[in-house]
């Protein structure tokens, strides 16, 4: 067998045992990996709450992990959210993915919960659980202070998932967060506070001289990117470079999404941070881009915010203070929390009493989230359980529970659309439209028209989801594309594969998704923007207007998504298009 293991380790926490799964060829080529896999398991239990025993958490590598395929060792996390009660993913990097393939395993599954804090040890075959009592209450820091992992990759998670926090995250190798979803609190429900792995297998390539023309075609193109390799790109700057393209372009999320404009936008832009941190160049294992940043102040190394964190810890809150946000970032961090999720709630607690946020008012807001003290146990519920709370619901900038992203969908309608219908929620990535109507790869679209967008926002969806299940970074894809990765695919794997094979994998794992969700009663009722997005205007300038979403138009556009996706008017999977997928089909 090529590209992938052929094992996936079956964890029971409550019997404190471990089992192996040999899947044939053609299910590994079925669901391909990393997410794929995930959902595949996630179905089997798709109607159980979060917190239930037999709820499983899944970390997949993918069939390229492991390999010289460009952008391939992420790793894919998924379980149902204690935040949204969907489908709750994470795409991360750090050096687990390939430590978990030269291990020998796909993937974990992880199932059942253990009465004391423990730790798991893979090393190649062996599989141990350690008592992790003495760990339980430490940082992220001082985690990898004790375990001192080494050449391992530990992934762990802080005091956030252990006191609660709905948008608890899990790290990766000190830098790498799995931020989204609150899958730390799915790993500290079950009393995991890290997992260690090693390995010394690698894995096995069909054709070794066309995957290196395969990589060599997707480095000539990456390098040749703007976006990715120019002066002002990814590489030279990280995900910050975006940050005064979204001001310029009046798509800045300001004061709880209430404004589109942030006025100290050029001060606290990346390059205003390369200047006090001089950051160097890091990335996951195997990556060329390196679009991670670390810096260094007074000795200390210091991760570099990535946009969303730059964009919310200042023009959402109304803060302007670099080193804040380096703070910020380097607390939510250390206890192990969603910059994006703790940030959004904090505006929304902003707009709701009217208190605008000193230094020291948000960090200390940041322990007590973390710990579970006086008004942070509310705000660690996520903003739309803390709106409700508070009597102000529509101050929830949120899809299904989960908050939005720096991107404003006022100011780019495949946005407001992909927002609309993720199977995460409040995501930016399972459509990624900001690659076609902002930087305009691999073509452009008119970003304030619905137009053609049902359609683009489908097969994006379906394009991401086997970019997550592969495994490769979505960023490749600003200048790469599916012909590249296809040949790198039958490379590996020895399976002859085109674009379009790749494609219709992505949509039945996408479909799988839409099933998963609609089994908790998921609908078109939540396939929906908060009214604000459709009542007020943005921040426009003379040049450029940002009206409402038009809600016509918009319902329109959904209307011809579920068309071209294969659903019911109500947006529920349909019998015949499930079953043609390939898909078990569940009465809904």
């Amino acid at each position: 067998m090529y590209g992938w293991t052929g094992n996936i380790l079956h964890i029971d926490l409550t019997k404190k045992s471990s089992r192996v799964e040999s899947p044939g060829l053609n299910v590994l080529n079925r669901y391909v990996g990393g997410k794929g896999f995930g959902g595949k398991f996630l179905r089997q239990c798709a109607t159980l709450p979060w917190d239930h025993p037999d709820m499983v958490i899944c970390i997949f590598t993918g069939p390229l992990t492991g390999t010289i395929s460009p952008t391939s060792g992420r790793a894919h996390i998924l379980s149902k959210s204690p935040l949204t009660g969907l489908v709750g993913d994470s795409s991360v990097g750090g050096k687990l993915a390939t430590r978990l393939k030269r291990a020998g395993w796909d993937g974990i599954v992880i199932k059942g919960e253990s009465r004391t804090p423990l730790g798991i040890t893979i090393k190649d075959d062996s599989i141990e659980f350690k008592d992790a009592r003495g760990l339980w209450g430490l940082d992220i820091n001082a985690v990898h202070e004790k375990i001192r992992p080494g050449t391992s990759s530990i992934l762990a998670i802080g005091p956030a998932a252990e006191n609660g926090v709905r948008f608890a995250s899990i790290t990766v190798d000190r830098h790498f967060a799995a931020g989204r979803s609150g899958l730390g609190l799915c790993l500290a429900r079950k009393k995991i506070k890290y997992i260690l792995v090693d390995g010394t297998g690698r894995t096995k390539i069909k054709d070794h001289e066309k995957l290196k023309q395969a990589r060599e075609d997707i480095l000539r193109l990456t390098a040749a990117s703007p976006a990715l390799m120019g002066q002002f790109g990814f590489t030279c700057l990280g995900t910050g470079a975006v940050y005064d393209l979204m001001d310029n372009r009046r798509m800045m999320p300001t004061d709880n999404f209430r404004r589109t404009f942030f006025e100290h936008a050029p001060g606290l832009n990346a390059a205003a941070y390369a200047k006090t941190y001089a950051p160097k160049k890091h990335g996951c294992l195997g990556c060329h881009i390196l679009c991670k940043k670390i810096g260094k102040k007074n000795g200390k190394k210091i991760t570099m915010p990535e946009f969303e964190t730059m964009s919310h810890f200042t023009a959402l809150i109304g803060c302007m203070d670099t080193d804040l946000v380096i703070k910020a970032n380097e607390r939510c961090n250390h206890f192990g929390m969603d910059t994006i999720s703790v940030a959004s709630t904090l505006a929304c607690r902003r707009e709701i009493t009217g208190i605008d946020y000193t230094k020291e008012s948000l960090l200390s807001l940041l322990n007590d989230i973390a710990f579970g003290r006086g008004e942070g146990k509310d705000l660690a519920l996520g903003a739309k359980l803390y709106a409700e709370k508070m009597g102000k619901p529509e101050a929830a900038m949120a899809v299904k529970g989960l908050e939005l992203p720096a991107y404003d969908p006022r100011g780019a309608l495949g946005m407001a659309l992909g927002y609309a219908l993720s199977t995460r929620g409040g995501c930016h990535l399972r459509a990624y439209p900001i690659s076609h109507e902002i930087f305009r790869k691999p073509v452009a679209t008119n970003r304030f028209s619905f137009s053609g967008k049902a359609r683009i926002i489908k097969i994006a969806e379906d394009l991401n989801t086997v970019v997550d299940s592969l495994i490769a970074c979505k960023f490749t894809f600003f200048a790469a594309g599916l012909e590249e990765y296809a040949m790198a695919y039958e490379a590996v794997t020895g399976i002859e594969t085109s674009a379009q094979d790749l494609l219709l994998k992505g949509e039945r794992i996408y479909y799988n998704e839409r099933i998963i969700n609609a089994l908790n009663n998921f609908d078109a009722r939540d396939d929906d923007l908060p009214d604000r997005f459709f009542t007020k205007p943005g921040s426009g300038t003379n040049n450029i207007n940002i009206p409402p979403v038009n809600r016509d138009a918009f319902l329109s556009a959904r209307k011809k998504y579920y068309s071209i996706r294969g659903l019911t008017t109500n947006g529920l999977p349909e019998k015949d298009k499930a079953e043609s997928l390939g898909l078990i089909w569940n009465n809904l």
